[in-house]
């Protein structure tokens, strides 16, 4: 059965129904005309009509100035809700790990094949900085990403190794055999170390932070300037004790949702 036939049969239920239409926009964000909505979702323009109507009476949906149907800023304040819940907990726990170690510090998770800089809490001490929060590194390149790479399911990692590694450095690791045993020492170890593969003049230290269900879900790290380098591991129990405390406050709550709200919505 060919795609467009798959989406041409109507789910049965008015919830379904309204998933159905909400769904028409995960893949884009384009807005679409009531036809094209019907089109999509095989249903009826008449329930089409009346449904859409109903999601923008609430504001899951809205119109532009063409009269086309995009995702409603209700809906966007909404989602926002499950990061925001997420990096509440995680904020303080960030100023319990920079007060205990005065160094900057950070909480990312994996968003394709790179790592996401969730939130960050800068250190006393200037440390070239090589991302922002709500900026992204290569995983295969920064201490974050090799923990969330290492501790992955093996087929994601082997996707991402498989891709051609941006050598951001002179430092950068990019061989991707040697990146494969240097990945399962980080899994041995319990944390990784990248020092000037990502920017001259730093180093850094990361831990994971898993899930209940025992998945990676992100990983927590450490700054430092390089020539303190050596010295990375005796902040292992501090980050450690955090990285649990992270786990035990999320609970089962989806790591990956953490999302960093932009600066301005969508308009």
């Amino acid at each position: 059965m060919a795609e467009g036939d798959a989406r041409a049969t109507p789910p049965s239920s008015v919830t379904g129904r309204v998933l159905s239409i909400l769904s028409v926009f995960e893949q884009s964000l384009a807005p679409r005309s009531l036809t094209e909505i019907s089109a999509e979702t095989g249903l009826a323009l008449s329930t089409t009509h009346r449904l859409v109507g109903e999601l923008e009476q609430w504001g899951a949906l809205q119109r532009d100035p063409n009269g086309r149907y995009q995702i409603g800023l209700r809906l966007w304040e909404l989602g926002q809700h499950a990061g925001r819940q997420v990096r509440d907990i995680a904020r303080p726990l960030l100023q319990d790990l920079y007060s205990l170690t005065q160094c900057t510090v950070h909480i990312a998770i994996r968003e394709n094949g790179e790592a996401l800089y969730i939130d960050r809490v800068y250190g006393t001490r200037r440390v070239p900085q090589a991302s922002r929060v709500g900026g992204r590194l290569p995983l295969h390149a920064t201490a974050v990403g090799k923990v969330l790479l290492a501790f992955e399911e093996p087929w994601v990692r082997e996707a991402i190794l498989a891709q051609p590694l941006e050598s951001r450095t002179s430092r950068t690791h990019v061989d991707p055999e040697a990146l494969r045993q240097e990945l399962a020492l980080v899994v041995k170890r319990g944390y990784a170390i990248a020092i000037e593969e990502v920017r001259e003049g730093s180093a850094s230290i990361a831990v994971p932070v898993f899930q209940r269900s025992g998945g990676i879900g992100a990983a927590l790290g450490l700054v430092v300037e390089t020539g303190q380098a050596e010295s990375l591991e005796r902040h292992l129990p501090a980050m450690r004790g955090i990285a649990r405390r992270i786990e035990l406050s999320v609970g089962a709550f989806p790591l990956r949702s953490l999302g960093v709200r932009p600066a301005n919505p969508p308009s």
